[in-house]
């Protein structure tokens, strides 16, 4: 099942890409995020309409290597936030966008959050540049929210730990 999405997604990148058509565009500014704000520019995310679905275009650096977690936020800010007498980076975006109220944490291809998106993955330079696609998002719901990047890889599952155990908040924009 996994090599079959997995052909259908390359499929789907070379008829985007033969096609040259340019739908909705939008670019989201990508900074680090910290205990007392946005700090660090580190890139841009191009967000474009294909008829597969939203595809994501990062030109990030500075991330850790490996995969990260990648999600729309409900909030459209960036700013730190305070659970438990303690300032967290990212928090006020708050939790993943559901607004079919699932409660659920699934990935990009079920159907549980709309904002899980696929995995972006920095190389060994920490650059993020690997296009990803979402087949259930438009970047019509994007407008007003926050993109938001994540420590550590993702389960797309509630378990072991909650909201796929990706880690910290470490990269946030808005999109405008």
């Amino acid at each position: 099942m996994k090599i079959k999405i997995a052909g259908l997604f390359l499929f789907a990148f070379a008829a985007i890409a033969a096609s040259g058509a340019r739908a909705a565009e939008s670019v989201v500014d990508m900074y680090t995020v910290t205990p007392v704000g946005t700090e660090t520019k580190i890139g841009t995310i191009t967000i474009r309409d294909t008829q597969y679905g939203t595809l994501f275009i990062p030109q990030l650096c500075e991330l850790s290597e490996g995969l990260h977690g990648f999600h729309v936020h409900v909030n459209g800010s960036c700013g730190p936030g305070e659970k438990d007498g303690k300032m967290v980076p990212g928090l006020a975006a708050g939790g993943h966008f559901d607004p079919q109220q699932t409660n659920s944490h699934k990935g990009p291809y079920e159907n549980g959050h709309q904002g899980d998106l696929p995995a972006l993955y920095a190389d060994s330079s920490g650059a993020a540049i690997h296009p990803v696609l979402a087949p259930r998002i438009h970047l019509s719901e994007l407008k007003g929210h926050a993109l938001m990047i994540h420590q550590g890889g993702d389960n797309y599952a509630d378990s072991p730990k909650a909201l796929g155990g990706g880690g910290a908040r470490v990269a946030c924009g808005v999109v405008q």
